[in-house]
C-alpha cells in the first residue's frame, strides 16, 4: 500500500520521542547536557562521512576530491534563498503555534528541539528515495530502514531537549507523504548525478545540525534548505 513506509517512519518518531520522554525522566540535567553533546558528535560525523563520501573518489592509486564548486554555490545561493524566504522564522512560527496548542507554553525548549529534530529527521536522500519507492512501487523497505535509525535519533534527542522532538513526525508526514504522492512526477529527476549531489549537501546541512547541537544555536540551518533543490538542478547542469 502507498503511504505505509511514511505512516511506519511517523509512528517510529512518536514512539522514539515517547521512550525519549520516559527515560528522561531518571537522568540529571547534567546526564541530559552530556547526552545532548553527544548526540551532537554522532550527528556532526554522521554529516562529515556523507559528505566525504561525496567529494572523494579513488582514481588509480590517488584519492581525488571534488564537488568544491557545487558545494559552494548550492549553500551560498541556497543560504540568499533561505534567508530572504526567512524559512528558518517561519519554522519557528510553526513550532510556537505547536508549542502553544499542545500546552506546552512553559516549555523553553520546545521550539528548538521540534526545530533540530525535524531538520534531523527530514534531510538526506534517504526520505527522497525511500518516498518515490513507496509511492510508484509501494515498497517501504528504505523508509522502514529510515524509520529504525529515526526511533533511535529521536529517542536520544527528547530524552535531552524535550518533547518537541516528538512533533518532528509531523514534518516527516507532510515531506514524505507529499513526495510518495507525487513519485511518479518527481522520479525522472531523481538521477543517479542528482541523489548524489542531494546526499552530498543534505550531508553538509546535516553536520550543521550537529554544529548547533555541541554549540548551541550557531547556524540558521532551515535557511540553508533551498540548497538541497539547487543541488538537484546542479545535477542536470
Amino acid at each position: 500500500m502507498p503511504g505505509l513506509g511514511t505512516f511506519i517512519n511517523t509512528a517510529a518518531i512518536i514512539a522514539g520521542g515517547l521512550c525519549g520522554l520516559l527515560f528522561g525522566r531518571f537522568l540529571s540535567q547534567q546526564k541530559q547536557d552530556t547526552l545532548c553533546k553527544s548526540c551532537g558528535v554522532c550527528t556532526l560525523f554522521i554529516g562529515i562521512s556523507g559528505a566525504l563520501c561525496g567529494m572523494l573518489s579513488v582514481e588509480g592509486t590517488a584519492l581525488v576530491s571534488g564537488g568544491t564548486m557545487q558545494i559552494v554555490l548550492c549553500i551560498s545561493v541556497g543560504a540568499l534563498i533561505g534567508e530572504i524566504l526567512n524559512i528558518e522564522d517561519h519554522i519557528e512560527g510553526f513550532g510556537q503555534w505547536l508549542k502553544v496548542k499542545t500546552g506546552n507554553g512553559k516549555d523553553n525548549q520546545f521550539v528548538n528541539a521540534f526545530v533540530t529534530a525535524s531538520l534531523t529527521v527530514c534531510i538526506g536522500a534517504m526520505a527522497v528515495i525511500g518516498a518515490i519507492q513507496d509511492g510508484i512501487m509501494a515498497d517501504p523497505s528504505i523508509l522502514m530502514t529510515k524509520a529504525t535509525l529515526d526511533f533511535i535519533v529521536v529517542m536520544v534527542m527528547t530524552t535531552s531537549m524535550g518533547k518537541g522532538c516528538i512533533f518532528s513526525a509531523i514534518p516527516v508526514a507532510a515531506f514524505q507523504g507529499g513526495i510518495t504522492v507525487l513519485a511518479r512526477l518527481i522520479k525522472p529527476l531523481m538521477t543517479d548525478a542528482a541523489l548524489a549531489n542531494l546526499s552530498l549537501i543534505g550531508s553538509i546541512l546535516i553536520f550543521c545540525v550537529g554544529v548547533n547541537l555541541l554549540w548551541d544555536k550557531r547556524i540558521r540551518v532551515a535557511n540553508l534548505l533551498p540548497a538541497i533543490v539547487l543541488a538537484v538542478v546542479f545535477a542536470f547542469l
